[in-house]
């Protein structure tokens, strides 16, 4: 087959030094799977008949730190005088595969076919012929594909096929199962039939993959994916998220039976489906204790509280880093928040009864420290992604914009919602007889709440009287 494409000019330049040699050179990978699909690629890698070595002297400016493996990152610069990286690879042959990851036996070839047979799916194991074209012109043209395992029938046919016997590559790398899903879930393809109950039986190779690894997949899937439940699902299928993230499958079938039309587990699939990128994972983990604070009514009390513990465990297990794990901890700790507004025109005696639940600016301000002023916005999109994905919800837009006016009202003021925000510090306690340690951190955070009922006190005169007061 032949495709018309123009392949950026520093990718012609990696294949012109070599071809110049005498090499052959080919486009491989996902990068020739998008161009075939009519998308740009982010990255272009390339696999060709010399060695690592070889490589190593056509480009002197390199990095080799994958060259016992065959694969050198080219830095070449592109029409803008910027070092781009290009990954070549020499043509190789894998086998005796340790810890379900990785071929303790690399063997390099002279034939591009036993390459691409070593690969993991049809779509990703084709090859572009960059001697098929002219390399001196940066134009758009035609260049050959070499396609020996049907890839471009099987992204015709929108499916993810392994190459060769499926359950011998699920065998060689755990990490092909959760890719995929994940691949499935991003382009919107099926899993081939055989393909999909290989993954099934090689569940145990799946499970020697480390969870850094899987959290990277599993990130790739929800961050890259039109609809990320797509691949959690056929995950749950195949029983590869039992491996990493058993929690959500408590929720599989569990009722809710007020304001919710689904489980607790598709409720949190749809709602995953509907957030925006920052607050996907929060969006997917929000109800994840639900299961285990269910009442039988339809009530879930402390769901948030015991979810938060839960979040902390999944994140912790999954590599994730201390900062994200404390952000994602605090919205679905707040996600249940609820401030009163009103729609419209109200009689008296629903304004009376809505002025006794309103919030007060002390309360916003509680409500911004209990959050974070830096996780206020994400939690709103939490908020809102979780109404969205549910049409039996009592959820009005209006909530969330008049306790944004709220907020910025109450953000005009001098305010503070942390320690370091007070008028005084440890030094000026130190003055007054207050001995470094548990007694003076106590006495701060009970001053940071005084002053966020009354932002009037935030002076250093007061903030010593009140000290003294407790002393």
């Amino acid at each position: 087959m032949r495709i018309r494409y123009k392949i950026p000019s520093y990718v012609l330049k990696v294949g012109r030094m070599l071809t110049k040699e005498g090499y052959e050179v080919y486009l491989v990978g996902g990068a020739l799977r998008d161009i075939v699909m009519g998308k740009v690629p982010h990255d272009y890698d390339l696999a060709t008949d010399a060695l690592p070595d070889e490589m190593l002297e056509i480009f002197p400016k390199s990095v080799s730190t994958g060259a016992k493996f065959g694969t050198v990152l080219a830095l070449v610069p592109d029409l803008e005088g910027e070092n781009k990286q290009v990954e070549v690879t020499t043509f190789r042959s894998e086998s005796d595969y340790i810890d379900g990851r990785w071929p303790s036996k690399v063997e390099f070839v002279n034939d591009l076919n036993q390459d691409l047979g070593r690969r993991d799916f049809t779509i990703n194991a084709m090859a572009l012929d960059l001697s098929s074209g002219n390399l001196e012109e940066d134009v758009e043209q035609e260049w050959e594909i070499q396609d020996p395992f049907g890839g471009i029938t099987d992204i015709n046919l929108k499916l993810i096929r392994a190459v060769g016997t499926p359950i011998e590559r699920f065998k060689e790398d755990g990490l092909r199962a959760f890719k995929a899903c994940r691949l499935a879930s991003q382009l919107d393809f099926e899993i081939e039939e055989e393909t999909f109950e290989a993954i099934k039986q090689s569940i145990p190779v799946a499970k020697q993959v480390s969870m850094e690894r899987i959290r990277d997949e599993f990130m790739k899937l929800l961050l890259n994916s039109p609809k990320p439940s797509k691949g959690i699902e056929l995950m749950r299928q195949t029983g590869l998220l039992n491996i990493f993230l058993p929690e959500l499958l408590e929720g599989y079938g569990v009722e809710q039976k007020l304001y919710h039309s689904h489980d607790v587990y598709w409720h949190s699939l749809r709602t995953c489906d509907a957030a925006e990128d920052s607050v996907k994972l929060a969006a997917l983990f929000h109800d994840i204790a639900k299961p285990r604070t269910d009442m039988g009514n339809g009530h879930f009390y402390g769901h948030d509280s015991v979810g938060t513990q839960m979040v902390e465990e999944i994140m912790k297990r999954l590599k994730f880093s201390k900062t994200e794990i404390e952000r994602t901890k605090a919205l679905v700790r707040n996600h249940m928040f609820y401030y009163p507004h009103t729609e419209g025109e109200v009689d008296r005696e629903k304004m009376d009864k809505l002025m006794l639940t309103q919030w007060s600016d002390s309360a916003v301000r509680r409500f911004l420290k209990r959050v974070g002023e830096e996780n206020v916005e994400d939690l709103f999109k939490l908020r809102i992604a979780d109404a969205s994905s549910n049409p039996n919800t009592a959820f009005k837009p209006e909530e969330i914009t008049e306790l944004q006016k709220h907020i910025s009202k109450v953000r005009q003021e001098d305010m503070a919602l942390k320690i370091t925000d007070l008028d005084i510090n440890g030094e000026d306690l130190k003055s007054i007889g207050v001995e470094p340690g548990k007694k003076m951190g106590d006495i701060l955070n009970k001053l940071l709440d005084m002053v966020i009922e009354d932002p009037l006190l935030n002076t250093k005169e007061k903030l010593l009287e009140e000290a003294r007061r407790m002393l």
